[in-house]
């Protein structure tokens, strides 16, 4: 993980109420979420969370976060954490959480119990994301779009991985406020007639097809699915052999497009990233997010070559009469995958809880 210990405040000017307390103490961050959950020990010296270590484990290998907690504490540190921050995928309400894309339900409360450490606190992975982006720097960030005029104002985050997170962060003139939505999971909005026929090819396996249907990792696959079995595209017989060995199959096909390779794999990627756009364009028109749109998760950073075509921008600035508006608003990829571990652990050390 990349240090940033040396940032002498956040350059987003988060609302922070533990802000200057100066405290010293040593917190576990965590982001969980349907592929992988990675945990970081951060010592919390004045203004600075520093990373001491840090692990990752793949998700359905454990029946709870709390035996990934307890294996990390007994065989990474033998340091105590005063407190825990999780950035979760899924509604985080009253301290209870159901994991999306994940079998597991998580209670702070029993959490907290069982891992004996008596401060756990569980948020949203996208707010988690939300906070993270104070702690980039400008090397972790690749400028899709700059802006020559830009003002500080609200900022979307968009997030493809496992699922689709979506989240804001209000500006009150003075700071920014991150907030979590549940917005990949509204209904997808098809345009054209191929995207018709998609939504009807969905609808025989979901009952609602949401953007989280198409713009994620699932979404990389269904497109592919729909484009081979309605006999629009061949499959060829080598790229089958490699999806059939494949874990991951929608990296098989986004990796296949961004070398050009298989026709099919290059489709389903250009669908792929119209839709990204179309959605991404729809949560900056309903945040009015004139102060920059960020789009993170595991996916955009290994795609860039197909989103620095003008292929992404093009769609996105596709909106109803409020092209002046969006294309103002300056786009990032988000390059560092741990920026919501990096938010977790800003939120532990400084945020609502410890004012």
């Amino acid at each position: 993980m990349t240090d940033h210990s040396s940032s002498p405040q956040p350059w987003i000017p988060l609302y922070l109420p533990g802000w200057g307390q100066k405290q010293l103490c040593c917190i576990l961050a965590a982001d969980v979420g349907g592929t992988k959950t990675n945990l970081a020990l951060f010592e919390i010296q004045g203004y600075h969370p520093t990373c001491l270590v840090e692990a990752s484990y793949h998700s359905r290998d454990y029946d709870s976060f709390s035996l990934i907690v307890k294996d990390f504490l007994e065989t990474k540190t033998n340091r105590k954490p005063v407190r825990l921050c999780a950035g979760v995928a899924g509604p985080v309400i009253d301290g209870r959480v159901e994991v999306t894309n994940l079998p597991w339900k998580l209670d702070q409360r029993l959490v907290s119990k069982v891992v004996g450490i008596d401060e756990v606190i569980f948020i949203n992975d996208l707010q988690a994301t939300a906070y993270g982006l104070a702690a980039l720097n400008a090397k972790e960030l690749h400028v899709i779009r700059g802006a020559d005029d830009s003002k500080p104002g609200n900022i979307a985050v968009i997030a493809p991985g496992t699922g689709l997170g979506e989240a804001g962060l209000y500006f009150d003139d003075h700071y920014y406020h991150p907030f979590a939505t549940e917005g990949g999971h509204c209904d997808f909005a098809p345009r054209t007639e191929l995207d018709i026929a998609l939504l009807q090819y969905l609808q025989k396996k979901v009952e609602v097809v949401s953007w989280e249907h198409v713009v994620s990792g699932m979404g990389i696959l269904h497109i592919y699915q729909f484009l081979r079995d309605t006999h629009r595209f061949d499959e060829p017989a080598a790229l089958r052999k490699q999806l059939d060995e494949a874990p991951d199959k929608a990296a098989v096909i986004s990796e296949a497009a961004t070398r050009n390779e298989f026709a099919i794999c290059r489709e389903t990627m250009r669908l792929f990233v119209r839709y990204l756009a179309h959605e991404a364009a729809n949560l900056v028109l309903k945040l009015k997010a004139t102060g920059g749109l960020y789009l993170g998760g595991g996916i955009p950073p290994k795609i860039i070559d197909l989103l620095i075509e003008e292929r992404f921008y093009t769609h996105y600035l596709h909106c109803d009469r409020m092209q002046e508006l969006i294309e103002k608003v300056p786009i990032y990829v988000v390059l560092n995958d741990k920026t919501a571990l990096l938010g977790a652990a800003y939120y532990a050390a400084y945020g609502p809880q410890v004012a």
